[in-house]
């Protein structure tokens, strides 16, 4: 994926390939005319060493030229395929299902968008500002030297396998590392969210202490794999620089004897060492590269897991179409991802358009689960869900979002204004529509209190709105859409019991033709439903009225009499 964002580039990559020949023409170019300033010197040819100043000037005029261009088209072309990658792993995570999120979880994906885009980006930077002409330096800089001392090809060679060696040898100790760095950071950074999203819980019960020791721990750990990394480079970089200076060392020792037979040599030992000097450079440059190139390849892994991941669930590719709001359930079980006992376990139900559906159930009954299989924000293992008479997987995604509207149990809004918040339910929802959903859910109170109503501003996640009103606008987002199914997740625990009898009494009169399922935690908030479903470790036990019930299902009248005692 990566070269494939890179090819959108191919002419700035062009110009940068283009202006990396000149720098290295120019630094190839410069010891040679070196040596013909030498001989010039030993012949005390003055005009000539003028005439080859000059064109040494040009050269490195020319090269420092094509140098900052090369920097511009480097940078420009790091943060353009950055940029394409960051959006294009955050296009595909709003394609995954529920399962692919939790496949990988929240925190992963972040720092998979963030600090490995960013490792991808600096390598891209480094790749075409110096990685791409170190091998070809390394080339021509060893051919040049051959060329100009042939009886000494054998010193470069046994220099340039002492080097490689023994940077390879690090770098295979280092590669692993940079794998542990990764999950490390990503570790360190869902401690660190959980630990802000939740301090009010942390300070509450005096868990600094706690929180720090478990930060400090894994922060700890990606200190040692760090140092690992810096010792590492602190041993190849002097071992790499000595093996380099005694091969200067060898050369001078062998050009001495050679020069009683040819004089000669004394004007290509400079040039011969200069070049020399510049394999060694290209060495300890791509060992120092090789630590971000290395990090870059782990990250661009990791970005690959994500963009080569299929959803977990498909939607059909035709027109969206307009349905009933009938709900059937057949023999339908559902196990969560990484889980070995369902959920839930053969159920079957069927609910008429226009009804009001209420779900109970004890805590971890599988009332949450079925609610979220209705939208299909999963799917069943086992059995068929049907809306309007059409089974889930036969509808389009637009159809689906346009028929059924979920309230979850826990209210999330987004940074913006309430009408941006609430728009989401419908993109096009005119003021008039915003105010009757608001009337609906019992919003309008506080927000035409508020100086710019709705276009007051929300902060992140809500935090300038009180839990209450955060589900009130979370009912009203659900609600302006004037959907065909309508599905409250226990999106009334905060409200008080007035504000919730409000409510209800206002989706029974404004959404009448809307089916409605009720997920509740209170009899109370059911009690007057056409039809009140009851769970039980992931099996329907009881369906009916909340009267019938109360006389046949023995879980039902249990929870509805302990709730009935606590009230009175």
């Amino acid at each position: 994926m990566y070269f494939k964002t890179l090819w959108r580039y191919k002419w700035f990559v062009c110009a940068s390939v283009l202006m990396t020949s000149v720098m290295i023409a120019s630094s190839l170019l410069q010891p040679l005319f070196l040596q013909d300033v030498l001989t010039a010197l030993l012949g005390n040819q003055r005009d000539e060493i003028v005439r080859i100043g000059k064109w040494l000037l040009g050269i490195a005029v020319l090269g420092l030229v094509a140098g900052g261009i090369n920097v511009t088209l480097a940078a420009y072309i790091a943060q353009a395929v950055s940029s394409d990658l960051r959006e294009q792993t955050f296009r595909k995570i709003q394609t995954f299902s529920y399962a692919n999120v939790e496949q990988f979880n929240a925190g992963n994906l972040v720092v998979r968008m963030t600090n490995d885009v960013n490792q991808v980006q600096n390598m891209t930077m480094v790749l075409f500002q110096v990685l791409l002409r170190m091998p070809i330096l390394f080339i021509g800089s060893f051919i040049m030297a051959v060329t100009t001392l042939p009886a000494l090809w054998w010193v470069i060679v046994v220099m340039v396998v002492l080097i490689f060696g023994a940077t390879g040898v690090m770098m295979g100790m280092m590669g692993p590392r940079f794998r542990i760095f990764q999950t490390l950071l990503e570790k360190m950074n869902s401690i660190a969210k959980e630990n802000l999203r939740g301090v009010r819980v942390v300070k509450s019960f005096v868990q600094e202490k706690s929180q720090f020791e478990k930060f400090k721990a894994v922060s700890d750990d990606l200190l040692g794999q760090n140092l690992f990394v810096g010792y590492a480079f602190s041993v190849v970089q002097p071992l790499v620089m000595m093996i380099g200076y005694a091969t200067i060392y060898l050369t001078i020792w062998l050009v001495a004897g050679m020069v009683e037979m040819d004089p000669g040599v004394t004007g290509a030992i400079a040039s011969f060492i200069t070049y020399l000097n510049q394999i060694i450079f290209t060495i300890i440059m791509i060992g120092f590269m090789a630590n971000g190139v290395t990090r870059a390849m782990v990250s661009m892994k990791r970005l690959n897991e994500v963009l080569d991941t299929e959803p977990a669930m498909t939607f059909k590719d035709i027109a969206d179409e307009e349905l009933e709001g009938t709900i059937e359930f057949d023999h339908v079980s559902f196990t969560y991802p990484n889980d070995e006992e369902p959920m839930l376990k053969d159920i079957s139900f069927s609910v008429e358009a226009g009804q009001m559906v209420g779900v109970v159930g004890a805590t971890g009954a599988g009332k949450s689960t079925l609610a979220q299989l209705i939208p299909r924000l999963f799917d069943p293992q086992e059995g068929q869900i049907r809306i309007g008479g059409k089974a889930l997987p036969e509808l389009s995604e637009g159809t689906l979002r346009n028929t059924i509207s979920i309230v979850l149990q826990k209210a999330i809004l987004f940074s913006g204004t309430i009408a941006d918040n609430l728009r989401q339910g419908k993109a096009t929802a005119s003021l008039s529509e915003l105010e009757r959903a608001a009337r609906i859910a019992q919003a309008s109170e506080f927000i035409n209190r508020m100086d710019d109503r709705y276009d007051s501003s929300v902060e992140e996640r809500g935090n300038n709105f009180s839990g209450g009103q955060k589900q009130r606008m979370s009912i009203a987002r659900g609600v302006v859409s004037n959907p065909k199914i309508l599905i409250l997740d226990d999106s009334t625990s905060a409200l008080d019991a007035k504000s919730e009898k409000l409510v209800q009494e206002a989706l029974n009169k404004d959404l009448k033709g809307t089916t409605t399922i009720i997920i509740a935690q209170k009899i109370s908030s059911v009690v007057h439903a056409d039809k009140i479903l009851v769970l039980d470790q992931g099996r329907l036990i009881g369906e009916g009225t909340h009267k019938d019930l109360v006389a046949t299902n023995a879980v039902y009248r249990e929870i509805y009499e302990t709730q009935k005692g606590k009230e009175e």
